[in-house]
């Protein structure tokens, strides 16, 4: 629908998404169904396709058949395949070094409740995407995180010293280089939030950050860019791998 009304407008994807603030590769994504049409977009879209509500409706009858949400699995797709991850993350452990009762304790965090079984499809799906560590030829993954995501005890004294031991035993694997931003740290290059780089098996560079409601993919170079300058200045900011471990091995004895 969203595809056929811009046609008739005789619109191009990049100037439909200039008109409703979305990239042209989020249009179509949209177009192509793999990523939700939001209602507060689609009724932007109707206003300027001269649409009377009817994006806005067929938005909000979506059905909710899904418990992973459309926007995250183009994102999901590419981690699968990917060679290389640079990931930072601030506010939670990043989902390839949780523990199934890390991500349990996380999704049971959520307003409103998840039902149960809910919880526990999204916590075998989250442990299901950590196989990527352990294939034949695993992607190099560099991790950066926030200090007090390392500390804050998700889940209670239990869950947080069994995900402490899963994160050193993380630190030993040979493709895998994690860090700790510490607190006292004076400069922070990634306040803005959470993103992670990929590079694809035919060496695309790609960024992708999250929100509590959608998410981006991006492939502008120049963003792209962007977002490779705050990493590597992350790196260089942060605890280095040793000095992490330290961390680790000393927030495991104050339990």
């Amino acid at each position: 629908m969203v595809a056929a009304a811009r046609i008739a407008k005789n619109l191009t994807q990049k100037q439909l998404g200039e008109l409703v603030r979305l990239d042209a590769e989020t249009i179509a994504s949209i177009e192509q169904g793999r990523r939700a049409l939001m209602p507060n977009v689609a009724e932007l879209m109707d206003l300027h396709l001269g649409l009377p509500g009817l994006l806005t409706v067929a938005a909000l009858e979506l059905p909710d058949i899904d418990t992973t949400p459309p926007w995250a699995e183009e994102y999901l797709a590419l981690e699968l395949n990917a060679i290389t991850l640079s990931w930072y993350e601030g506010q939670r452990v990043p989902g390839l070094l949780q523990t199934e009762n890390y991500a349990r304790a996380l999704f049971k965090c959520r307003v409103p409740a998840h039902p149960e079984e809910t919880v526990e499809d999204l916590t075998a799906r989250r442990v299901a995407r950590q196989e990527i560590l352990h294939r034949k030829t695993p992607p190099t993954l560099s991790f950066v995180i926030w200090e007090p995501a390392v500390r804050h005890r998700i889940g209670g004294r239990e869950v947080h010293e069994e995900l402490l031991r899963h994160l050193l035993a993380c630190t030993e694997l040979p493709d895998v280089s994690i860090q700790v931003m510490p607190l006292d740290q004076s400069a922070h290059a990634a306040l803005d939030g959470p993103f992670i780089l990929l590079e694809t098996p035919t060496h695309q560079h790609l960024g992708y950050s999250e929100s509590q409601r959608g998410s981006r993919l991006i492939s502008d170079p120049d963003e792209v860019s962007i977002m490779a300058r705050r990493y590597a200045m992350l790196r260089t900011q942060a605890l280095n791998t040793v000095q992490t471990q330290g961390l680790l091995d000393r927030l495991l004895g104050e339990l």
